[in-house]
């Protein structure tokens, strides 16, 4: 339990460090934009807008419905392409999703 407990925590870093950085909107998204076919909504979202109006909220529920995790997020690499003009600004950023991306892997494994 204590990895499910330490992704929530990550998924709260990861907003208050997008927070941080003015890389959290207050307006939603297109509901077209949210339902691209491709990964990361790459055609019609920024990597940020990703995140908060997908990613989180569909981690937040496989944590409080306590479903499956998928076998692996693999957010980290495009989190390092679409955050790379913060240089080290975005370390806090970048380090949060290699968690996530840790303890996703971890807590697939357990089934």
């Amino acid at each position: 339990m204590h990895q499910w407990h330490a992704l929530a925590d990550a998924l709260l870093e990861l907003e208050q460090e997008l927070r941080a950085l003015s890389r959290w909107s207050a307006q939603a998204p297109s509901a077209a934009a949210l339902s691209s076919q491709q990964p990361f909504c790459v055609d019609t979202l920024d990597f940020e807008m990703w995140l908060q109006w997908i990613f989180i909220p569909r981690m937040l529920s496989i944590i409080e419905n306590n479903g499956p995790m998928p076998a692996g997020c693999n957010i980290l690499p495009m989190g390092e392409e679409a955050f790379a003009p913060l240089g080290r600004r975005g370390h806090g950023l970048r380090a949060t999703l290699g968690r996530i991306d840790q303890l996703a892997v971890e807590l697939a494994a357990q089934g």
